[in-house]
């Protein structure tokens, strides 16, 4: 059994809430292969010390992700990864991560700052993917 440290950044002020904060990192943590099957979840006890979350926020996160067929709980072990999100382009080791890097970085001695970057970002998502979906948009995903 592995266990991952998975530190979650909590945006009190984004006015998304904590649980789904939660959800959408872990998405993205299992997007780029940080968690992998097998993997056992912090204890909502362990984000709760870390992140200042409550417990049951993390278990409704956790909940969430259950629903989704994401993680699964064993009883008196954890919450432990049931499958991946990751495609090998995704991964941090990847070519189109290290071409991302690079125009981040770019971006960066350009001046832009991290509003900047995410404003083009979601501007070139948009027109690539077209419309974002309400779900999306409405959870900040």
């Amino acid at each position: 059994m592995v266990v991952v440290i998975l530190e979650f950044r909590i945006d009190r002020r984004s006015g998304v809430p904590a649980f789904q904060q939660i959800v959408q990192q872990t998405k993205q943590a299992l997007r780029l292969g940080v968690l992998v099957p097998g993997d056992r979840l912090p204890t909502a006890k362990e984000v709760s010390e870390i992140s200042a979350v409550n417990p049951n926020t993390t278990l409704k996160a956790y909940r969430e992700l259950e629903r989704e067929g994401l993680v699964e709980p064993r009883p008196g072990q954890g919450t432990f990864v049931r499958r991946s999100l990751a495609r090998p382009q995704t991964g941090t080791d990847s070519p189109l991560y290290g071409e991302l890097v690079a125009w981040m970085s770019k971006a960066g001695e350009a001046g832009l700052e991290q509003e900047d970057v995410a404003a083009l970002v979601a501007s070139a998502m948009e027109k690539q993917y077209g419309e974002m979906t309400t779900s999306a948009r409405s959870t900040g995903e």
